[in-house]
């Protein structure tokens, strides 16, 4: 038996060095978010996943409906608060593993991609001189690697991403590593690997759905790269049954989310009902190819979903099941796609153009907020990562051909997002490739120029060029240059940073001043600030916009209250409650308002209907019974 060479077993790669780096990088980040005011989520997607996660822990496993938004991070995060208490930091430092896990990915996927080293004695290593020359031919994988995972550890977006209650970290682990399997492998795995990837998959779609894209990836490599033994029919058969416990393997990684819409809320959705809305939002008369929200939906996870929900029941006239509420919404799009067809194109190509594009439409608004904290680092962004990995991958195609992989990957990831909308976070996944093809770019262009291959170094720098170009195409809607501010502004209002509040919000109003949520928002400024006129005058700007806003009315309400007019507050009420009869303030403000008006029987009513929609609220019960 051959002994180990002595310090072998225990030798670190750079594949452990690149792991802390990244991992270090995103701990820095986390340890500034805990001592920002921007640890607890108070609003947006953050919010909604944590308030999720908190009724669980309060015991409310199922509603008993079918899931009405991907349930594996709420459950997966109340989990988490089950054992080490109620706090944002413990997901936040297995993300940051998470992302650890991705940047060695990256350099494996390099590694075996971009790795030729020359033969022993050849006449390019052979001579000490030509050694520091030659060092990136030599090590061209290795490089690529390196500079791929440090651009990951320093990809803008990802460090805001990976510290807050989101997902992306996982989706991102989990789709270059499925990625990695299909590139490193040349035999075909046996038939629990085959099966095992599929439950990854599956396992993963309750989180992000659109991993399921990497399907006929996976597909593809079993039937045509990776090598099979035996005659021509067991070939054919192994090949089938591999695909089939692959296929298999997605119900059983998803088994629990359709389990429990299926037999526990006895209604047929595989993963979550609300997919409908989503392709509605990306496919419509006024759909931009992000997430604008058509007429009767209100921008947020929650409020977004409430509203799909009753506009669907209102449409029936009748209570509805959440595939109904989703086929609702599914058919709306159909209907769209099927009477504007040329239209419907047009727009596919715009979205095709956003996936690409330079413009950051972060529609949580997190990274520049976290940045300008600096609770966050400088960083790469996205376009400049895209136009250095368009011409990379042009490159590498022929001389590569493992790189194709990564492109089809990369490209079934955009096709995913096709089918509903563009966002910074939705396009995430796609970065690590990316910076493949970006690093190779690079290592291509310097080797061109050391090697006195102008001609080549030339045809990159041609490349270049276009990408830039393409990626730069200006976006001429002054709303979505108005989003990032208004959103960094609302999350300064609600912790209480006035003037951070105040910059934001007076920029987004220079873009479009004729949107009612900014002028609802700068009205709520105004409030905090305590200048009740303007205040005013900024509510009374959003109705005018918007005479359907519930919150300008309520808000409007509250001021007419202070100035003790509660005919006009009473008015105010009435009208949000035909907007929204389901909000239990607003029955509790107009109950109080009919008390000073004397209305004792109408504020009976109303504090009745307020405690039936919140039965617990101290305020309520304590009203009822000052009326009684």
């Amino acid at each position: 038996m051959k002994s180990l060479k002595p310090g072998r077993r225990y030798a670190l790669s750079p594949s452990h060095y690149l792991f802390a780096a990244v991992f270090l990088l995103r701990l820095i980040a986390l340890l500034r978010l805990t001592g920002s005011a921007f640890l607890l989520p108070n609003s947006g997607d953050m919010h909604f996943y944590n308030e999720w996660a908190q009724r669980i822990l309060h015991g409310q496993v199922t509603e008993h409906h079918a899931f009405y938004g991907l349930p594996l991070y709420p459950y997966l995060l109340a989990s988490l608060y089950a054992l080490f208490g109620r706090s944002p930091f413990i997901p936040g430092f297995l993300q940051a593993i998470l992302d650890g896990g991705t940047a060695v990915l990256l350099y494996k996927l390099a590694e075996k991609i971009f790795s030729s080293p020359a033969p022993p004695g050849h006449p390019a290593v052979a001579g000490p001189q030509n050694r520091p020359r030659n060092f990136l031919k030599r090590y061209r994988g290795e490089c690529v690697g390196v500079l791929a995972a440090l651009g990951w550890g320093f990809f803008l977006p990802e460090e805001a991403y990976s510290a807050i209650l989101m997902p992306a970290a996982g989706l991102v682990f989990v789709f270059w590593f499925v990625v990695w399997q299909i590139v490193r492998r040349r035999e075909a795995p046996a038939p629990l690997g085959s099966l095992m990837l599929g439950v990854l998959i599956g396992f993963t779609a309750m989180g992000i759905a659109t991993i399921l894209f990497l399907a006929p990836l996976l597909f593809v490599a079993l039937f045509f790269k990776w090598n099979w033994t035996g005659d021509t029919r067991s070939i054919l058969l192994a090949k089938g049954a591999a695909a089939a416990l692959a296929f298999i393997g997605f119900g059983i990684g998803a088994s629990p989310c359709w389990i429990h819409n299926y037999f526990i809320a006895h209604d047929p959705v595989f993963l979550s009902a609300h997919s409908g809305v989503n392709f509605w939002i990306g496919n419509n008369p006024v759909a931009t190819g992000y997430p604008r929200f058509p007429p009767g939906l209100h921008a947020g996870q929650k409020a977004m979903l409430e509203d799909s929900i009753t506009t669907a029941e209102k449409a029936a006239g009748r209570s509805l099941k959440r595939s109904e509420v989703s086929a609702y919404w599914s058919e709306k799009a159909r209907s769209y796609i099927k009477n504007n067809f040329g239209a419907w194109l047009k727009l596919l190509l715009v979205k095709a153009g956003n996936f690409w594009s330079a413009f950051q439409y972060d529609d949580l608004s997190i990274i520049t907020i976290l940045r300008e904290q600096n609770v966050i680092l400088p960083g790469l962004k996205f376009g400049l990562v895209a136009a250095l990995a368009i011409p990379g991958f042009l490159l590498a195609f022929s001389k590569y051909p493992l790189s194709r992989w990564v492109a089809a990957a990369i490209l079934l990831h955009m096709a995913s997002l096709l089918t509903v909308f563009v966002t910074e976070r939705y396009r995430v996944a796609a970065v690590p490739g990316l910076l493949l093809g970006a690093s190779f770019g690079v290592s291509e262009l310097w080797q061109s120029c050391v090697s006195a291959k102008y001609s080549r170094a030339a045809l990159y720098l041609v490349l270049l060029l276009a990408a830039t170009l393409f990626v730069s195409i200006p976006q001429k809607d002054p709303g979505l240059w108005a989003l990032d501010a208004y959103n960094a502004g609302w999350q300064a209002l609600q912790v209480q940073d006035l003037p951070l509040a105040e910059r934001k919000l007076k920029l987004a109003y220079s873009y479009v001043p004729e949107n009612a949520e900014i002028n609802f928002a700068l009205g709520n400024l105004s409030l905090a600030q305590k200048e009740l006129e303007k205040a005013e005058s900024y509510y009374a700007a959003t109705l005018h916009l918007n005479p359907k806003h519930v919150g300008a009315l309520n808000n409007l309400s509250v001021l007419a209250l202070k100035e003790q007019r509660f005919d006009l507050a009473a008015k105010f009420l009435s009208k949000a409650i035909e907007q929204d009869p389901h909000d239990a303030k607003t029955h509790y403000l107009l109950a109080r308002t009919f008390m000073l008006l004397h209305d004792r029987p109408q504020a009976i009513c109303e504090i009745a209907k307020a405690i039936d929609l919140e039965p617990n609220q101290p305020a309520f019960l304590k009203l009822r019974d000052d009326l009684h």
